[in-house]
């Protein structure tokens, strides 16, 4: 059984294990598809034939964030390359040992504003610890935060500080997480659940995956935190099949934390219990809603049912169940080890913290950032991003993914938070953040959020099935140049009534993207009626 003093015992072994150069060398889903397996290959295999075995490794890191530009290897925290190819990694071990790097080796800017203007909680591990080791995590202080609150804070006082945080649920609605724990604390019964909802189907959107790839621990510490909290003794991690790197990761870390006590029976010599599963889906949008994503987990269909009950009062088998997203629990071991007070002291008044945002479309650097709450859009686009790739300009920013909406160029200065994005008509939503150009139709991403929604819609209530169909093939009439001017009021018609009357959040928001379009490039779709009759 793991106390304590083992903890340090693993930290401090771990750290005499690194007293030789570390090159870390990414090795996220993203980086590998760009070939960084290879280049880490080449890496050894140069420090083989160098016999440098006792001066320098390799170590396979998560997420290095700079997401455009991988592969991506750092010999130092001053010194990291970027777009590396095998045939330059023999040079980069010369680096690490001291030599000037040639031409050949193209230098990643660490002082560029893409990483000096990140503030990284949930990913401050990301790119630095070898995910697939437990021992790496535990010399970056985890599993203390869960021994902390298992030897010093009762459960209500756990929801307390949470509660104190101002932490707001990652997932898109933005729900008070201290207030989610409370009602599930309250609930009686001697059963309940933790659940994380991983299923990440957002297009552009790959904040969880790559959490879940680079720092697998952090989410299980704190799901076990929450079920220390809730009375849970079970957890679930709810993951899309399209994720096979984070499943195999997940696995292996639970696996780990399973063999040092950290999760199991008696967790810290106390009288918590705490086990977690992971249920992999099959990639249907629809199971991203809370009582889809249950239904799913209990081996039934991927549907939802209305609510109330909500699943704190009854979920998973009735059971009363706690449900957050990835990187809700990943901020659960910052707040704990740091304290409320300066979790709060992050971001604005309503929305406490910071945000990882998945950067992509028209922008110079796309990859993974991590704001705190309140930063400026333009800042994210423009300095972050380095603006449109050859000078182009910006014409709007798409957030919150099917569910959210384009916020146009002029109101680029509009604070990341979660009331500021929805008085614009679009909402945080998980993350993604998608960058258009003036080359970009407005109808034409309209069309494409809808096809999306129409294509993921359960089927289970009429408002959705129907109306996305509908709103679709009023847009594709739009762009073929066959609608008339009344059309445009039949699609707003359309998208209040599929907004009002379907049964979850995948109807209620699929509108937005039109709703958001129509009332900032409206001239885009009369243009495209004018001059048609009836």
């Amino acid at each position: 059984m793991t106390d304590l003093a083992e903890l340090f015992e693993i930290a401090e072994a771990e750290q005499d294990s690194h007293r030789k150069i570390q090159i870390r060398c990414c090795t996220a889903a993203g980086c590998m598809s760009s070939g960084s397996l290879v280049v880490k290959e080449e890496l050894e295999k140069r420090i083989k034939e160098k016999n440098l075995g006792d001066r320098l490794e390799v170590v396979p890191v998560g997420c290095m964030k700079l997401c455009g530009f991988a592969p991506l290897v750092d010999v130092s925290e001053e010194t990291c390359f970027q777009q590396v190819m095998p045939e330059v990694a023999p040079e980069i071990v010369d680096v690490a040992l001291g030599e000037t790097p040639s031409n050949k080796l193209e230098i990643c800017d660490r002082q560029a504003p893409f990483f000096t203007l990140q503030k990284p909680v949930v990913l401050e591990n990301s790119g630095k610890i070898d995910p697939e080791r437990i021992e790496a995590y535990i010399a970056q202080g985890g599993y203390r935060s869960l021994h902390q609150v298992l030897e010093d804070l009762t459960p209500m006082a756990v929801v307390e500080e949470i509660t104190q945080s101002g932490l707001r649920g990652r997932g898109g609605g933005g729900y008070p997480t201290g207030l989610k724990w409370a009602t599930v604390a309250k609930m009686p019964g001697d059963q309940k659940y933790v659940v994380c909802n991983a299923d990440e189907g957002d297009p552009g959107a790959f904040m969880d995956r790559a959490v879940l790839e680079s720092d697998p621990h952090r989410v299980l510490e704190g799901m076990a935190i929450a079920g220390y909290a809730v009375g849970a003794n079970h957890g679930y991690i709810y993951i899309r099949a399209e994720y096979p790197l984070a499943i195999q990761r997940l696995e292996k870390a639970i696996k780990q934390a399973k063999s040092k006590g950290l999760l199991g029976s008696q967790i810290f010599n106390s009288p918590f219990n705490f086990t977690i599963d992971i249920r992999i889906g099959a990639g249907a949008f629809v199971c991203g809603e809370e009582t889809a994503l249950i239904a799913s987990i209990e081996g039934g269909r991927g549907t939802p049912r209305p609510r109330p009950p909500y699943p704190a009062q009854s979920g998973l088998w009735r059971h009363p169940t706690l449900i957050n997203n990835v990187e809700t629990y990943a901020n659960i071991v910052p707040i704990i080890r740091e304290g409320a007070d300066w979790f709060s002291s992050i971001g604005t008044e309503k929305s406490k913290g910071t945000k990882v945002f998945a950067l992509t479309g028209k922008v110079t650097n796309n990859g993974l950032i991590e704001v705190p709450m309140g930063t400026p859009v333009r800042q994210i686009v423009e300095q972050m991003g380095g603006g449109i790739p050859d000078g182009g300009t910006v014409k709007s920013v798409q957030t919150g993914g099917p569910s959210g909406g384009c916020i146009p160029a002029d109101y680029l200065d509009t604070p990341i938070e979660y009331d500021s994005l929805i008085k614009l008509g679009t909402m945080m939503g998980s993350g993604g953040m998608i960058v258009m150009d003036e080359a970009t139709s407005m109808v034409d991403v309209a069309k494409f959020y809808m096809e999306f929604c129409q294509c993921e819609s359960c089927g289970k209530c009429i408002p959705c099935r129907a109306g996305t169909v509908q709103m679709s093939g009023l847009l594709s009439k739009m762009l073929k140049g066959q609608a008339a001017p009344k059309d445009i009021e039949l699609l707003e018609q359309l998208c209040h009534m599929v907004k009002d009357a379907s049964l979850c959040g995948l109807g209620q928001s699929a509108p937005n993207p039109i709703l958001s379009t129509l009332r900032y490039f409206r001239d885009e779709y009369e243009s495209l009626v004018a001059g048609n009759t009836d």
